[in-house]
């Protein structure tokens, strides 16, 4: 099991303090621990403060869940039986918004949809958008229409040569001027 963020930011701030007891400064501890000095000075100062226990975790930040954890296996077993069996019937897609309101109608708590985004995520799921595509959509027609219509109606184009790459000056016609202001003072590249 490969270690979390937040668990190698422990093990980081355990390892400056273990520098910290050895004297080292906080510049040269941000130097051998690769994080920044700004960092080091912070934990240098907790850990004079409140010793070791002033940078073990606290547990992770940001706003609690406001589901319980019954409710959070719930959510999962709703999510596996998938949208149509709890009302969206036109496709098999778990979006953020559907998420929210499932958890609006089962719990009765409101969620963004951030929020739901986040708790999906946390449960192992990932919202999709839902391709927007007609379902009586004919591929043979849309190919015609294509290769026919659509070149008919979008034209030639510009010719490659015509434009320029500077938004304030056209191109010159032979590239850049020979008898220009500093014309000789650089040699071409060869």
């Amino acid at each position: 099991m490969t270690p979390t963020g937040r668990q190698r930011r422990e093990t980081v701030r355990m390892q400056a303090a273990e520098l910290f007891e050895q004297k080292i400064k906080p510049s040269e501890v941000a130097r051998r621990l690769r994080v920044s000095v700004k960092s080091a000075y912070q934990w240098h100062q907790l850990w004079r403060d409140g010793g070791v226990q002033a940078l073990a975790s606290r547990g992770p930040s940001g706003s609690r869940c406001r589901l319980s954890p019954r409710c959070l296996e719930k959510l999962a077993v709703y999510l596996e039986e998938g949208p149509a069996a709890h009302g969206w019937v036109e496709d098999q897609v778990w979006t953020a918004s559907r998420v929210a309101t499932l958890i609006g109608r089962k719990f009765h708590i409101t969620y963004s949809v951030s929020g739901a985004t986040r708790l999906m995520h946390r449960l192992g799921f990932s919202p999709q958008v839902p391709a927007r595509r007609v379902a009586e959509r004919d591929e043979q027609a849309v190919t015609v229409w294509r290769e026919a219509t659509w070149a008919e109606v979008k034209g030639p184009g510009r010719p490659a040569g015509a434009t320029s790459a500077s938004r304030t000056k056209p191109a010159s016609p032979d590239g850049r001027p020979g008898d220009g202001p500093g014309a000789g003072a650089a040699s071409p590249r060869s």
